[in-house]
């Protein structure tokens, strides 16, 4: 028997093949389509956003779910540029939809953008212009002896919507959050003050909690942008703690659940980018102030204050954000069109 015959499959010709490059930054994954995913029609980022959601979701799912992907999978899908002198767009895949930023997702597509030659790349720092929903992302490339060693962006402004907020949640009890919005919104909950545990080993009920908590602050508490219909929702709930970390140099711990009960292995870039704003509103942070943010794993993203801003009737700061991103592999998928399980399933 010839121990290679299993290498030599070849897919039928007419299934569809779409293939990715994978990573993670700080632990989240990133599933990044290179090839096979349909082109899709809208000038802007946010018409692409609809167009997909309204004609391929059913590749969204099959790439993010089961048997291809996981429940906590995250994908990023290539677009032509919005903007002329952007390098390209993108739009966020996750198990309940399309996110409107994500800097998990920044860092490793900057990244992989220099790796591959997408732009032109030369030793320090190499810009790229990047167009998400959320708006236009500027992010520089970190290279030395022809490697890439750290990624920075800078986010869309980031703002406190409403802070000390209170309400009864059913399973969890009395709550305090602060509404902050870093290129989608999230409820800031401390989880020293409701008893809970950031540690790894402690996910499910990390999960459960911030389902709930989520569900009852999208039931009482109005998410509005000052400019975008489509980004006027509750997009997660994220744990913080100053008492639990593992790092010494590490401000707190974030642990975000988002989507439908997604746990962020990362810090969470547009997260962090939400509580600057948040610790800024506050004056715990000024401008050039710089914290690292541990995850759930230990691993960290930076943050600074670069500078703050108006949008619309908030004072709002960009914030910058770094971090590390890594290659895992590349995919090959087939979509059989007898397969009754193709576009997925998931449970949650």
């Amino acid at each position: 028997m010839n121990s290679n015959s299993f290498a030599d499959w070849q897919p039928p010709i007419d299934q569809r093949v779409i293939t990715s490059l994978d990573m993670h930054t700080a632990g989240e994954p990133l599933r990044i389509v290179t090839a096979g995913f349909p082109m899709l029609d809208g000038e802007t980022i946010l018409e692409k956003r609809q167009f997909c959601l309204t004609h391929y979701d059913h590749l969204r799912t099959a790439l993010m779910f089961e048997p291809r992907g996981h429940a906590d999978m995250y994908g990023a899908l290539i677009t032509e540029p919005e903007r002329p002198q952007s390098d390209f767009g993108v739009l966020f895949l996750h198990n309940e939809g399309f996110s409107t930023m994500c800097g998990h997702a920044i860092i490793a597509l900057s990244k992989a953008a220099v790796e591959a030659n997408v732009i032109d790349v030369d030793e320090g720092i190499n810009l790229l212009k990047i167009d998400t929903p959320a708006g236009l992302i500027e992010s520089q490339v970190l290279v030395e002896q022809g490697r890439v060693m750290r990624t920075s962006f800078r986010n869309v402004p980031s703002f406190l919507a409403l802070a000390d907020q209170w309400l009864d949640v059913e399973g969890v009890g009395r709550v305090q959050f602060d509404l902050a919005y870093g290129g989608a919104f999230y409820a800031f909950v401390d989880a020293d003050t409701i008893g809970l545990s950031l540690g790894a080993d402690n996910s499910n009920q990390i999960i459960m909690f911030g389902q709930q908590i989520k569900q009852a602050v999208m039931k009482s508490t109005p998410v509005s942008h000052p400019f975008a219909d489509e980004l006027s929702f509750l997009y997660g709930v994220i744990f913080t703690s100053e008492q639990q970390t593992l790092q010494v140099d590490s401000h707190s711990r974030h642990v975000c659940i988002f989507a439908n009960g997604e746990l962020d292995r990362s810090p969470t870039g547009t997260g962090v980018s939400a509580r600057a704003a948040l610790c800024y509103a506050k004056g715990q942070l000024h401008l050039g102030d710089e914290i690292n943010i541990e995850s759930i794993l230990g691993s960290q993203f930076s943050v600074s204050v670069h500078s703050h801003c108006q949008f619309g009737p908030y004072q709002a700061i960009v914030p910058e954000v770094s971090g590390t991103a890594f290659v895992t592999g590349k995919n090959e998928f087939y979509f059989d069109l007898t397969d009754p399980l193709s576009h997925g399933f998931i449970f949650r």
